[in-house]
């Protein structure tokens, strides 16, 4: 294919998908290329895998190549190409001792593209969702933390998408894909709260204090750390941003004096709230965008993430270079007293499953009791698309006694909200990043176990915002539980066919929402 092809987002181009010289997410068509070029490769690998066994480093080549290619991780086609490299040598590597080895070959990603609309949906279905797996394990694996089950899984899934099979073969590994996406989530909050300890909740202040500071963006726990401790007694104050916000609640993070609180609001709006920034930004993770020459000199990247001639920061994480810049640019002369986007100075995050189910007793009475009707978990991806005011709408609009549960950069169109509380605890009630999925699973079943039923019959209700990749994952995770009744937007992927939508329609339901009056209509009767 000569031309781009990537439907792989919520803001594909037309809602069809971008084929032409860039992408809606600003990725250039040549980039666009490298990375199926690089998803090629990585299929390579997984076929020649079948017949060896992957090291340590070969499960490491193979997640930090998914990982680049999710959404707003990689601008850069000199990383790509290197990835691509580090791809083919750990592939030689598999065959070195055998003396039938045979040359690299990719797999071209035009058989999947232009693959019959059925099979193409349900290979993309699991090409997407192992992105988002993989940053998963990624994350989870610089904490000194594995599972060799979903390790094994992303061979698995790369080699059927290489091959010629009927649609009734190919479900269930999109089912699997949800299964192995719970286990990476499990695996994530362990090594999180193993090394950070439990999220309590915790009120963030939206104030960015006068002095240098850094912004740090993205997911990575591990990069905070390093941060915080490279710039203990520095003068520099540290500021999440993004779905780095719920490292407020960590404890053993929280325990530095100089991690401050939250800049600004979800990713999307960084192009405005960067502008002219007198701080420097790190980003850890996804979620960057085309950096404008306002701010280019201060924005600093690491581990797979990458924009061409921005300073990147290598696997030794000195963050001197971020820490010198901050200092440099020196910080506000005066306090700015910053809101969330419906006006509120803080918020609070830190009600992961461990702080919930301590209150689960008085939670369950308030149920019975009647103060609580209804649970609705709000949350997911953020994103610029029209339409997501939605969701600010729809959590303005839930009666009194009803609880919001949300997670992900799709709480930043609410989370500075007050609507109030019952029985002490507040109406909203931020679990985390978008892994902490699983806390909110982890919530469910509880609930379901405590009234003796499943999770189908609770007072709950699942409407979802999505983005990208780990989005994708995350709704296969909950369709293998058998979850059913989730309302998702503001679109539907671009990727499924009519035919498998009808299939996730007919078998769970899955519902696009409308307006907030009609579906809370629906839901509460």
């Amino acid at each position: 294919m000569s031309n781009m092809f990537c439907f792989q987002c919520e803001q594909t181009a037309g809602g069809k998908g971008c084929q032409g010289l860039a992408g809606v997410c600003g990725k250039k068509d040549h980039t666009a290329l490298l990375q199926d070029e690089l998803t090629g490769a990585l299929i390579d690998l997984a076929n020649v895998a079948a017949d060896h066994t992957p090291s340590d480093a070969t499960d490491r080549v193979m997640m930090e190549g998914l990982f680049t290619t999710i959404t707003n991780v990689s601008f850069d086609d000199v990383s790509i190409k290197k990835q691509i490299h580090k791809t083919e040598a750990a592939r030689l590597a598999l065959t070195a001792p055998s003396a039938a080895s045979e040359p690299v070959k990719p797999y071209p990603m035009d058989l999947l593209w232009q693959d019959n609309e059925d099979i193409r949906s349900l290979k993309s279905l699991i090409l997407f969702g192992i992105r988002g797996i993989a940053a998963y394990a990624y994350h989870a694996m610089t904490l000194g933390y594995t599972n060799p089950e979903v390790n094994a899984f992303f061979y698995k899934a790369l080699q059927v998408i290489s091959q010629d099979l009927p649609a009734d073969q190919i479900l269930p590994v999109v089912m699997e894909t949800g299964t192995a996406n719970l286990k990476v989530m499990a695996l994530l909050d362990q090594a999180n709260t193993e090394t950070y300890g439990d999220p309590e909740p915790t009120q963030v202040s939206l104030t960015i204090e006068k002095g240098p500071f850094i912004v740090i963006s993205g997911h990575d726990l591990l990069d905070l750390h390093e941060l915080l401790e490279q710039t203990k007694d520095k003068g520099v104050n540290i500021y999440t941003h993004g779905e780095m916000l719920p490292a407020n609640a960590y404890p053993k993070l929280k325990a530095y004096p100089h991690l401050k609180g939250n800049f600004g609001t979800a990713w999307q709006n960084q192009q405005k709230e960067f502008d002219n920034l007198p701080g420097a930004v790190l980003f850890t993770t996804n979620c960057l965008m085309p950096v404008k020459p306002s701010y280019a000199d201060r924005v600093f990247t690491t581990a797979v993430v990458a924009y061409p001639e921005l300073v990147h920061i290598g696997e030794n994480k000195d963050f001197s270079p971020v820490i010198a810049k901050a200092l440099e640019l020196g910080g506000y002369q005066e306090d700015q007293i910053r809101t969330g986007i419906n006006g509120g100075e803080t918020v609070m995050t830190g009600f992961g499953r461990n702080a919930v189910l301590s209150s689960a007793g008085p939670i369950i009475d308030a149920v019975k009791a009647g103060a609580i009707k209804h649970f609705f978990l709000v949350g997911g991806c953020d994103g610029a698309k029209p339409g997501r005011n939605y969701y600010t709408e729809f959590v303005k609009q839930t009666p009194p006694d009803t609880v919001i549960l949300t997670l992900a950069c799709g709480k930043y169109r609410f989370n500075d909200l007050d609507i109030g509380a019952i029985g002490g605890f507040p109406r909203i009630m931020d679990m985390g990043q978008c892994n902490d999925a699983y806390s909110a699973i982890k919530v469910a079943l509880a609930l379901a176990d405590a009234f003796n039923c499943s999770v189908n019959e609770l007072p709950l209700t699942l409407v979802l915002s999505w983005y990208e990749q780990k989005a994708v994952s995350i709704l296969l995770t909950l369709l293998s539980l058998g979850i059913k009744n989730i309302y998702i937007g503001p679109t539907l992927p671009a990727f499924i066919s009519p035919n498998i939508l009808k299939v996730l329609v007919d078998n769970y339901n899955l519902t696009p929402i409308s307006t907030p009056e009609a579906d809370l209509k629906k839901i509460l009767g």
